[in-house]
């Protein structure tokens, strides 16, 4: 949120509700919380909008509320690369915030949502002070690590389907984004976009995944009805170098 962005000129107080949807918030103790809240602030951004630009300097560390992000850089040959999506309950960017140094990626936002932002202080000041907030960022940061590896290990093979596959597994990730249960509101184009494949290439592997029983397309999003399952579909597709069948 710097000063010129579009988002921090539309930045306000947290509602109630929204409060609710910030998951680090329930691991604090009460006198925590009642430090902390105050200081903390929402944005309503468009689609488009960054939230996070390479080489900006770390001001908040932030997570969504409603809505979907894209995490994105550029490879040395000018190309955007994807990282992942960041949907409701997810909160990025702590490793940046704890070294205090220049983001080396943007965060986009692809549809209209709700982001929340802590001060960078107030973030250093949980570290130094809460118990429950340490282990909270804890395991943000390994949940990411083994996903971030994981990706890498399938990427190599560059096979569409796994593509879908584990970008679905990602974004329903119960520890990294609490918020999303078991339907995702995403539309195919979206996904499209963090796959990095047309929309054509996605809905037909969704239909693979459909008629496997283990995601359901519905309008506006996806439920999926079988995490495990899809989990194990991701593992057997990287291990046989096939994609869902």
């Amino acid at each position: 949120m710097v000063t010129e962005s579009p988002l921090y000129q539309r930045r306000r107080a947290p509602t109630a509700d929204e409060l609710t949807g910030i998951p680090w918030l329930s691991q604090l103790q009460p006198s925590e919380r009642d430090r902390i809240v105050p200081g903390l602030v929402v944005g309503d951004a468009l689609p488009g909008d960054y939230i996070c630009r390479m080489g900006r300097p770390v001001t908040f560390w932030f997570g969504v509320v409603e809505g979907l992000l894209k995490m994105s850089a550029d490879s040395a040959q000018g190309h955007p690369i994807t990282f992942t999506g960041v949907p409701p309950g997810g909160w990025f960017g702590e490793g940046t915030a704890m070294k205090r140094e220049p983001y080396r990626y943007n965060i986009q936002a692809l549809r209209k949502s709700v982001v929340a932002g802590l001060p960078l202080d107030s973030f250093h000041w949980l570290l130094d002070h809460s118990l429950g907030f340490n282990r909270f960022v804890m395991n943000q940061l390994n949940e990411r690590l083994g996903q971030f590896i994981a990706a890498r290990e399938i990427d190599r093979m560059n096979n569409p389907d796994v593509r879908v596959a584990r970008s679905l597994a990602a974004l329903f990730n119960p520890v990294l984004y609490p918020g999303v249960g078991e339907v995702l509101r995403i539309t195919q184009q979206e996904l499209a976009y963090l796959v990095g494949l047309s929309r054509q290439r996605v809905n037909e592997a969704l239909r693979s995944l459909e008629r496997q029983h283990i995601i359901r397309v519905e309008y506006g999003g996806l439920r999926v009805l079988s995490a495990e399952a899809l989990r194990s579909t991701l593992l057997g597709c990287a291990d046989t170098g096939r994609g869902p069948r």
